[in-house]
């Protein structure tokens, strides 16, 4: 089992799969969502237009994942998850929180790889406090590694502010 915090470039990571916090049209948006999206290229768009919608306008519901190809990106997929929105914590946002990361380890198992890197899901926009985000991720990464040791987990921070807090959560754990 291997859990570390990194202050780096998403779309820069050699890495099996790197997850997207998404929205759930999956075509793209601000944030982390934009920047793979621009890096992936077109074909990543084109991929996730070709995904069925489970209502109008979306492809993926909060607290599900989806896979497609990385395209050309240094990693080899991406995993689609959309986070939940921040309403204060009492509207179910820790358990969607929870299913982003372990819908993405689902994912991940069932194709057989073995590294991911995650980035602070429904930390931007989308208004999650960053140290209770931090907290759902640690512990649902280390209740999922302790049955399944041979992944490699990446937790990429974008900001020194933002990799203090993750790290703290990490060390904390």
């Amino acid at each position: 089992m291997s859990i570390s915090v990194i202050l780096a470039d998403i779309t820069q990571l050699r890495v099996d799969a790197i997850v997207n916090a998404a929205n759930p049209t999956l075509l793209g948006g601000a944030g982390v969502d934009g920047a793979i999206h621009r890096a992936a290229g077109q074909a990543l768009l084109d991929a996730c237009r070709a995904l069925p919608e489970c209502a109008p306008g979306v492809r993926c519901p909060p607290g599900e994942a989806r896979i497609t190809p990385g395209f050309a990106l240094p990693a080899r997929h991406v995993i689609h998850t959309v986070g939940p929105i921040w309403h204060g914590g009492s509207h179910g946002e820790p358990a969607l929180l929870e299913s982003c990361y372990r819908g993405a380890l689902q994912l991940l198992r069932a194709r057989r790889l073995s590294s991911i890197a995650f980035p602070a899901i429904s930390c931007g926009v989308y208004g999650y406090p960053a140290a209770l985000a931090a907290e759902v991720a640690v512990a649902t990464l280390h209740d999922e590694l302790t049955r399944f040791a041979s992944i490699d987990v990446q937790l990429c921070c974008f900001s020194e502010t933002m990799h203090a807090i993750w790290q703290q959560a990490l060390n904390a754990a």
